[in-house]
């Protein structure tokens, strides 16, 4: 039986698990999601805050799309795996209604970043008789564009 000193032992464990550091997943850059809608997070500031753009595929009103605003936050403290809570706005520009979306960015068994999303969206309705059909409510998966070459 072969024996194995404790030193050797212990460094291989620690040059094997050097390996298997995880990816962490970055939200700031160009996204896309399963529908064809694109967004955009800017930059993402020391108290976790961030803004962008998105650019929707699918609208449930007749008005020309238009890129709209969104801002955000995503978790403050230290995320030991790298793969935050986040949840942001989207104030539509071309329509009465506004979407909060929440989720989380994780990195896939590939090492691809992916956003898995959960939200609501709230359109105007004229009177309170009409709010039953005033919230909608969905998932996304956004994927990251890669740059063009």
């Amino acid at each position: 039986m072969v024996q194995v000193s404790p030193f050797l032992l212990v460094l291989f464990l620690a040059l094997g698990a050097h390996g298997l550091s995880a990816k962490k997943c970055f939200l700031t850059g160009r996204w896309v999601n399963d529908l064809g809608s694109n967004m955009t997070i800017t930059s993402i500031n020391a108290n976790g805050d961030f803004t962008g753009s998105y650019h929707t595929a699918v609208t449930a009103t007749s008005n020309e799309i238009k890129v709209s605003p969104l801002q955000g936050s995503k978790q403050r403290g230290t995320n030991q795996k790298g793969q935050p809570t986040f949840g942001f706005t989207v104030n539509w520009s071309f329509s009465d209604s506004i979407t909060v979306f929440t989720g989380q960015c994780f990195v896939d068994d590939d090492g691809k970043e992916v956003l898995r999303t959960m939200w609501l969206l709230r359109s105007h309705v004229d009177d309170i008789k009409n709010d039953w059909k005033s919230t909608r409510v969905g998932t996304n998966i956004f994927t990251r564009l890669q740059p063009q070459q």
